[in-house]
């Protein structure tokens, strides 16, 4: 895998280059070919908290975590963790998916086969029977209101974002508070045509 490293607001020096490729190399034990893919690494200082970022675009997938904390090393022990997990968590869904594709190879190595010498197919996993269960359902009238009115609202009932019917645009919106303090807004559009 080939890695770009930048730097927001930090130098980059050839010692934390030399980390997070360190790092980020022990996620190809999971991968049954070598990655041909391009993963981007930020890492940025803000207001004393360094921040890792890292993607890495797959062939029907993206891996995309990020962590801050007072230490940068901490940063990318810490990404490296996350990334390990969701690749742990999503590699037997890929992998069927794959399979029954039957135009690509495996993207992800079987790492239970390879160590204990079983084959997938008599393993028993917590993963396979992964569920998407809705634990809750919620129904509300959209009030009309103005996004400054909605950014009010989400703060009031102390929620990180708020669906609303924007009075503007006649469209379902919906406010977010974004990391950096500030807000973002998601606005429906029309679906190109073809």
């Amino acid at each position: 895998m080939n890695l770009s490293v930048r730097g927001q607001q930090i130098d980059v020096t050839d010692a934390l280059k030399d980390y997070v490729d360190k790092k980020l190399r022990r996620l190809e034990k999971y991968f049954d070919a070598p990655l041909a893919s391009e993963g981007y690494v930020t890492l940025s200082v803000v207001r004393g908290l360094h921040t890792v970022e890292v993607t890495i675009p797959l062939p029907g997938v993206m891996l995309r975590a990020e962590d801050r904390s007072d230490d940068m090393y901490a940063s990318i022990d810490a990404v490296v963790d996350k990334l390990e997990r969701q690749i742990r968590k999503h590699k037997t869904k890929l992998n069927r998916k794959f399979r029954q594709e039957g135009s690509l190879k495996t993207l992800f190595a079987d790492e239970a086969a390879a160590t204990t010498g079983v084959a997938p197919s008599e393993q028993q996993t917590d993963e396979d029977h992964e569920d998407f269960e809705v634990v809750r359902i919620k129904r509300f009238t959209f009030k009309p209101m103005n996004v400054e009115e909605a950014i009010l609202q989400m703060n009031m009932v102390g929620h990180n974002f708020f669906v609303f019917s924007n009075v503007d645009t006649q469209e379902v919106s919906v406010v977010y508070k974004r990391n950096d303090g500030k807000y973002g807004l998601i606005e429906q559009t029309e679906p190109d045509t073809y």
